[in-house]
């Protein structure tokens, strides 16, 4: 695989995730995870994400739904982030944890509202 899929890997993952998350990851490889790094940015973000048939909100709201599904909270939370610099509002991010809770089930997307509200405090404190 060209460098040029790593690149765009690496751009939209910064776009959609954040500099401060990605540098964190890479700042955190080893010589163990180094290859899954190297995965992630190619498939995931080089491949997956810059695919033409879905825009980033879409991706976004199936992402959550997956995470809310599998109970994979710490990556939900930095979902959330992305789904909102990907343009999702607060209010669209509800409605995807309502609609996942019917096929995920309630407790699920219990848990991700709490985490929802935490990161939605952090943009807006009262």
């Amino acid at each position: 695989m060209s460098d040029e899929v790593y690149e765009r890997g690496m751009q939209v993952r910064r776009e959609v995730m954040g500099d401060e998350y990605v540098d964190r990851a890479l700042e955190r490889t080893t010589p163990v995870s180094a290859d899954f790094q190297d995965f992630l940015t190619r498939f995931a973000w080089g491949e997956v994400w810059t695919r033409p048939g879905l825009d980033r909100r879409m991706r976004s709201a199936i992402t959550l739904t997956a995470l809310v599904t599998l109970g994979r909270e710490r990556e939900l939370e930095a979902h959330l982030r992305a789904a909102l610099r990907n343009g999702l509002t607060e209010e669209e991010i509800g409605e995807v944890l309502m609609h996942t809770a019917v096929y995920a089930g309630v407790p699920a997307a219990n848990s991700a509202f709490a985490l929802a509200q935490r990161v939605f405090s952090e943009r807006n404190p009262s």
